[in-house]
């Protein structure tokens, strides 16, 4: 099983591709520090172009992309990552579970009155971000981020990014099977019901995860 914290499992731009967010954002984020850390934490790949985001990484840029996404700039993610990083005591702090009680409160610390209400104007701020954080599984030993639910497939196939399966790469939920496994075989021309049959899902499953990994 991988480190959560060492073991480089993706590249910065599979980073930015699963969790949908531009690669020059990510590539700022990995540059950038708060608190005397990275704001997203990356490790010395074996060679140029290898991995080298570690899956905390991951779910710091998981965290950070909801606060983009709700409208916060650079610069007040930057300072808003720092205080939680003091305020929790560890510079893992944004994959970590107290992140869901204290940390959201210094996030909405730092959103102004326009981001009071978020999205589409109908919840709460604090509502939305405790939303996005419903898609990690957090480990009952150690408090950090397990698993992430990447948010793009639906509850029909469930797909995740768990370091103890497929070194990182998304996986099915409940049968751990790749996802790039499921696609490249119907690329190669089976159709979505044999692909089904060789990987123990249903034809739905498989046309969700098709559909979804291709409109990416």
């Amino acid at each position: 099983m991988a480190d959560k914290f060492t073991d480089p499992l993706l590249t910065p731009k599979e980073v930015a591709r699963h969790l949908r967010i531009p690669e020059s954002t990510m590539y700022y984020w990995l540059a950038e520090e708060a608190n005397g850390a990275p704001l997203v934490h990356r490790v010395a790949p074996e060679k140029r172009g290898w991995p080298s985001v570690p899956f905390v990484a991951v779910v710091e840029a998981y965290v950070l992309r909801a606060l983009r996404d709700l409208g916060l700039t650079k610069n007040k993610i930057r300072k808003a990552a720092a205080d939680v990083r003091r305020a929790l005591d560890t510079p893992y702090a944004l994959a970590t579970k107290k992140i869901t009680t204290d940390g959201v409160d210094i996030f909405i610390h730092y959103a102004n009155d326009d981001l009071a209400r978020a999205g589409d104007g109908q919840r709460p701020f604090r509502e939305v971000i405790d939303d996005y954080l419903h898609y990690i599984d957090w480990d009952a030993r150690d408090g950090f981020a397990a698993s992430l639910r990447l948010r793009q497939y639906s509850d029909v196939a469930p797909v995740i990014i768990d370091p103890r399966f497929g070194w990182g790469a998304p996986v099915i939920a409940s049968t751990k099977v790749p996802v790039d496994a499921i696609v490249d075989l119907w690329l190669a021309g089976e159709s979505l019901e044999d692909v089904a049959y060789e990987y123990g899902l249903t034809r739905d499953q498989v046309e969700d995860i098709c559909r979804v990994t291709r409109a990416a």
